[in-house]
């Protein structure tokens, strides 16, 4: 069974009333969100900056987003975004999960995959690379 320790990064959120749709569950878009703000949090505990990266010519950017609803979140529910990232070639995969704190029930999965853009070229961006090895030794 999927629990937040099969990550290597979670952070804490909890839902606010306007994020909640017409039947009042969590709109699907919102999860979304809830994911890129958990892998943005995550990159920054890597040592990695999207401003000195976009500084360096280094322009990571969303190449594909999967995401699986299994459960709804409603207003004032709390719960733990987890990530993890692991590499494929050029591609840089973050596998996410959303859980309700109170239950630890799934409340939704995710698969993103970025690309790194160099000199206007996709290729291997060698900072991000060095942050997840050092990842990966912990």
């Amino acid at each position: 069974m999927l629990s937040k320790e099969d990550f290597q990064f979670s952070l804490e959120m909890k839902v606010r009333d306007y994020e909640c749709d017409m039947q009042g569950i969590v709109n699907n878009s919102v999860y979304q969100n809830y994911m890129e703000h958990t892998r943005h949090e995550f990159i920054q505990t890597m040592g990695l900056n999207f401003a000195k990266l976009c500084e360096e010519d280094i322009i990571v950017v969303v190449a594909r987003i999967e995401i699986a609803f299994k459960n709804s979140l409603v207003s004032n529910d709390t719960f733990v975004s987890s990530v993890k990232v692991k590499k494929e070639g050029i591609k840089y995969i973050f596998e996410q999960a959303i859980f309700n704190k109170k239950n630890a029930q799934v409340i939704a999965t995710g698969k993103v995959t970025t690309v790194a853009r160099i000199g206007g070229k996709l290729m291997h961006a060698e900072v991000i690379d060095k942050a997840i090895q050092c990842l990966n030794k912990k």
